[in-house]
């Protein structure tokens, strides 16, 4: 038994700042004790201990405080991606089979009819009833569910526990460090494990979330500027409209400010080259649903050294390559405490790993040096001619020009190679197709470049801003 994340992390530092948000700022304390009034709000309307509950609303105090309260009541949170459309939400709504639906106001014309609603604002007039805070928390205890994004048939709802995510903040911070003043911007939706996993920290290492409802470029990088917060999660979008700020401005990171994560798949190698001349700090990870966030961090002090790569497993962690190729390549393996018990639904009864070992679909290779390069999703491999061809490593070539603000890539059938490369890009500036042509002629191999570019105003993403290539083909 381990103690209950909330009540210890209030009990041992109280008066300390846990949340801000526009301007407003919440100690654990207060945090905990909104939370406590919620969970007898929730008891009053029939929410046990255990119940599985999902849970819906933007990237605001008032969810957290939510989250919180179920967290208090020993529920199973399943997260709902309010980007979802309604028949996307009441496939997982009757997938996870849950009690209860807790809804953020502004959020409840998302959802699909007759689904069992109790809006935030209802509840948080609504009377209280006594119950019995749970002061431990068993480490097998399932603590959040979320569901995969589907790039393979149906979303698989991913259980995550106590245990699960104990460790992969244990082994983060074993890596990053721990300063008594550390603050961590909240830009990526709590709704994902990215932004679940910094509220998890919080509570664990005591230190601050300064929290984003969106990803507002022009305050976050002001903060940056101006050392108010010392780290931040990213993904490859976001940090280059970042680097995009900054070198419009011609500013620089604060000497505070520590070390920005960057997750969701392959980071272009210019952009670390871009973040390094202003000052930032950015390492590459690697991680996923299923492994309660990080696996794999590239370490400070490597950032410059290993570019590209997602650095070592986290200090529990293992990962091995299987069936690697003559260069190296294979799936990645991951094996550790962080990674789920399983799946719930539909997917109940399919095991999460073999033989101790999760199989993540992804393709990858480790150096000499033990360190891990990730080169890109197994289901988005294009394979022309009987070559492979990497969808980022087309991306990363296209994204060098300094015309390509975004750029994604995927297959499309060809009679005569099976599979070419298709290019979609958002642009900053005008550029031809035949200069992007000529430019990519310097860094790839004849058969990877792309046999179209099409301009697109934006690209298919997830709730993350994670690139959904498969969606690509539908431009």
């Amino acid at each position: 038994m381990y103690p209950n994340w909330i009540l210890q992390r209030a009990y041992l530092t109280p008066l300390r700042e846990a949340l801000t948000y526009e301007g407003q700022t919440w100690t654990f304390n207060e945090l905990n004790e909104l939370a406590i009034k919620r969970a007898r709000q929730l008891t009053a309307l029939g929410i046990q201990e255990g119940d599985r509950i999902a849970i819906m609303g933007p990237s605001m105090p008032n969810l957290i405080v939510m989250m919180y309260a179920c967290m208090h009541l020993q529920c199973e949170l399943v997260m709902l991606n309010r980007r979802l459309s309604a028949s996307e939400i009441a496939y997982q709504l009757a997938d996870a089979e849950v009690v209860a639906l807790l809804v953020a106001d502004e959020d409840a014309n998302k959802l699909p009819q007759n689904a069992p609603v109790h809006l935030f604002s209802v509840i948080e007039q609504g009377i209280e009833k006594e119950v019995t805070i749970a002061k431990e928390w068993p480490l097998e205890q399932t603590t959040s569910i979320m569901y995969t994004s589907g790039t393979t048939g149906f979303p698989k709802g991913v259980r995550q526990t106590v245990g699960n995510h104990q460790a992969s903040a244990t082994a983060s911070v074993l890596n990053l460090g721990l300063h008594i003043g550390d603050v961590w911007l909240c830009a990526v939706p709590l709704f994902h494990i990215s932004g679940f996993s910094i509220l998890v920290r919080s509570l664990l290492y005591g230190n601050k979330v300064h929290l984003y409802e969106q990803f507002d470029v022009d305050a976050i990088t002001h903060n940056i500027v101006n050392g108010d917060v010392t780290h931040m999660s990213v993904v490859a979008v976001t940090l280059e409209r970042i680097l995009h700020v900054l070198e419009e401005k011609n500013a620089k990171a604060s000497s505070r400010f520590k070390m920005m994560l960057a997750g969701g798949g392959p980071v272009p190698v210019d952009y670390l080259q871009r973040a390094g001349a202003r000052n930032l700090a950015v390492a590459q990870t690697y991680g996923m649903t299923e492994t309660s966030s990080q696996t794999a961090t590239l370490a400070s002090e490597d950032a410059m050294l290993k570019i590209g790569s997602a650095g070592k497993p986290l200090f529990f962690n293992q990962i091995r390559i299987a069936e690697p190729n003559e260069q190296g390549e294979g799936e990645i393996c991951i094996r550790g405490p962080h990674v789920t018990p399983g799946y719930i639904g539909r997917f109940a009864q399919k095991g999460a790993t073999i033989d101790g070992w999760l199989h993540t679909g992804d393709i990858g290779y480790i150096d000499k040096d033990g360190y891990l390069f990730v080169v890109d999703r197994r289901a988005d491999l294009i394979i022309s001619g009987g070559e492979n061809i990497y969808p980022a490593e087309i991306e990363n070539a296209l994204l060098a020009h300094p015309a390509v603000k975004e750029a994604g890539v995927c297959g499309k059938d060809d009679e005569k190679w099976g599979q070419v490369p298709v290019a979609y890009i958002v642009l900053k500036e005008p550029v031809s197709v035949e200069e992007l042509i000529s430019f990519c002629k310097h860094n790839l191999a004849k058969y990877k470049m792309p046999k179209e570019i099409n301009f697109v105003h934006e690209l298919p993403r997830n709730g993350s801003n994670k690139l959904l290539r498969r969606k690509l083909k539908e431009l």
